[in-house]
């Protein structure tokens, strides 16, 4: 009798979905969507008109935000795609390890520590010559990063006015 009442929490979250179901036949070009699990920029979005067979389809080409890896997605345009929430946030850098960690600076004064400069494409590692080279410099520079599914990335930077 003595654990009644009592209520164990193991997971923390924000409560906040990664993604939200829209439409494929509303989703348009420029717009973001769910494929094999990635979040994706459509490039391209063509639909086949109705057949004896069924519904229209969408034929989505996208890219990866993260790697840029092309992907292509076929579906019916009435049934529901996953739409990932996408938030882009600006940041003062303050520091670069020789680990390749930035330390960052939020509006309201935080620090943020836990990104890496960016990599894997040869625009991500020209952008992270670019921040390294302006850092040692000494100017003040603010990154732009983008934030989709549980993954985060430095996209782009500018020199604080």
């Amino acid at each position: 009798m003595a654990d009644e009442g009592v209520q164990e929490f193991e997971n923390v979250e924000s409560g906040a979905s990664l993604t939200y179901p829209a439409a494929a036949g509303s989703i348009r070009k420029g717009a973001h969507i769910v494929i094999k699990g990635r979040p994706c920029k459509v490039l391209e979005m063509t639909t086949s008109k109705t057949g004896k067979h069924g519904h229209a389809k969408c034929h989505f080409t996208a890219t990866d935000i993260f790697t840029g890896k092309k992907c292509e997605m076929l579906e019916s345009s009435t049934h529901n795609c996953d739409v990932p929430n996408v938030h882009r946030a600006e940041y003062t850098l303050l520091d670069i390890d020789d680990d390749g960690f930035v330390s960052l600076m939020e509006e309201s004064g935080d620090t943020k520590d836990d990104l890496q400069l960016p990599s894997g494409t040869d625009d991500s590692n020209k952008l992270a010559e670019d921040l390294k080279a302006a850092f040692d410099d000494g100017k003040d520079i603010i990154v732009t990063v983008l934030s989709a599914m549980n993954e985060e990335m430095i996209i782009a930077m500018r020199e604080s006015k």
